[in-house]
């Protein structure tokens, strides 16, 4: 016996997870509208799909709730200059968040957030493949690995990076600082160690790509409205109400994939989810992206180099700091000089860039229903790894929508385990 089809979704988000899901819908026959109050075909529009390192990430199941981080915390803070920063007066909006995320710092949560973050990301470079063959990636990816180097002075913490991936049966191959050398001879030989996926893509222009899906989208008969969403409710069993500044939309069921803005609409619904905001930044190298033939990520420093037809990208650290505080110079300031430190022949920098990554203190994102508006779905707090995950989540959220079986767990990434 087959399921009722569902009549109609509103989508409120036109980043990758909104659109990755609109476009999964549509290709099951649902009428889908996405909302946004930026245009995805704008230039003039620079979101997290547009600035991210454009990484295809699916060996990173290891995130930030590990033990032995809570011990460098302090020092990290306290410096000016390091990967991790903290905008002092935010701090009273963090105690939930900061709650939740010592409690769920240990060994057992690190292994737990492991687990299910591999079970999606094992599947993510696949459901990519599947809408490539459909939009000309031709210049927009490339398949040539992605390394990751370190120093030996934190050397227990990538051993256990490294086992945890062994025992999920990631792949990885390590490497001595003379291979990575031998595939990235301009680096400069300040790390020891690193490790190769040979498996991983990367975004030449991950903004290109999201309009690409996104014209894909529209040429399916998906809609899109551009509007700012004031509100959202569920006012029966079979609708959903979205408002903006200029009018209301009715659907069965509605999508908030609205990233780092979604905790708005969700403290609307009674749900007080502690969602926040690792802000990120980025700059451009113009012209140097010859320097590197892939991505390299150098962990001690939080940082890492993308090559990209805009040049070479920069990106890197962890603010916490809300969506409204000022951009930091100091932040751009750290990337430039760690880029300089490990190519030395980059001089003058452009497009200094502040995004928003949506995060959760157990660093699991939030797929499914809401806990009191059933016809309300969430797929938001994909954290660094947004852009890895657009693909898959659009599957999974828009297999929900429909009513369809999965051999997915899908409890971990429950709204539930915050309430």
């Amino acid at each position: 016996m087959s399921l009722p089809k569902c009549n109609s979704v509103g989508i409120i988000g036109s980043g990758i997870q909104g659109v990755c899901i609109g476009l999964q819908l549509i290709k099951k026959g649902i009428p889908v509208t996405i909302f946004d109050r930026n245009d995805p075909l704008s230039k003039k529009f620079k979101p997290a799909s547009y600035g991210n390192a454009g990484h295809f990430s699916p060996y990173a199941v290891i995130q930030f709730n590990r033990p032995d981080i809570l011990y460098d915390v302090p020092k990290m803070l306290l410096s000016s200059y390091g990967p991790l920063a903290l905008k002092w007066n935010y701090i009273p909006k963090m105690f939930r968040w900061f709650f939740y995320y010592l409690k769920n710092c240990n060994q057992n949560s690190m292994l737990h957030t492991a687990k299910y973050m591999n079970q999606i990301l094992s599947l993510s470079n696949d459901a990519y493949e599947e809408i490539f063959q459909e939009i000309d990636t031709t210049g927009l990816v490339e398949k040539k690995g992605i390394i990751y180097i370190w120093t030996n002075k934190n050397l227990k913490s990538r051993e256990l990076e490294i086992k945890v991936r062994d025992d999920l049966g990631v792949k990885q191959k390590l490497l001595s600082q003379k291979e990575v050398l031998e595939l990235e001879p301009n680096l400069q030989p300040v790390f020891d160690a690193g490790v190769l996926y040979d498996y991983a893509m990367h975004a030449r222009d991950p903004y290109g790509i999201l309009r690409e899906i996104f014209k894909l989208y529209l040429k399916k008969g998906g809609k899109f409205i551009q509007s700012n969403i004031k509100s959202l409710e569920q006012i029966n069993v079979n609708e959903t109400v979205i408002k903006s500044d200029r009018d209301e939309y009715k659907f069965e069921k509605t999508v908030i994939a609205s990233g780092a803005f979604s905790k708005k609409l969700t403290d609307q619904l009674g749900e007080n989810i502690p969602l926040d905001t690792e802000r990120g930044y980025h700059v451009h190298f113009k012209n140097k992206d010859s320097l590197i033939s892939r991505p390299v990520i150098f962990l001690d420093r939080g940082f890492g180099m993308t090559p990209m037809n805009q040049g070479l990208r920069a990106v890197g650290t962890v603010e916490l700091g809300g969506l409204e505080n000022p951009p930091s110079k100091k932040r751009i300031d750290y990337i430039v000089n760690c880029a300089k430190e490990l190519l030395p022949q980059l001089q003058d920098h452009d497009d200094e860039w502040l995004g928003f990554r949506p995060t959760l203190p157990d660093f699991l994102p939030i797929l499914g229903p809401s806990l009191k508006n059933k016809n309300i779905i969430y797929a938001f707090g994909h954290q660094h790894l947004g852009w890895t995950l657009g693909a898959i989540t659009g599957k999974i959220i828009s297999g929900l929508v429909a009513g369809e079986k999965t051999n997915l767990d899908l409890t971990p990434y429950s709204s539930k385990r915050f309430n």
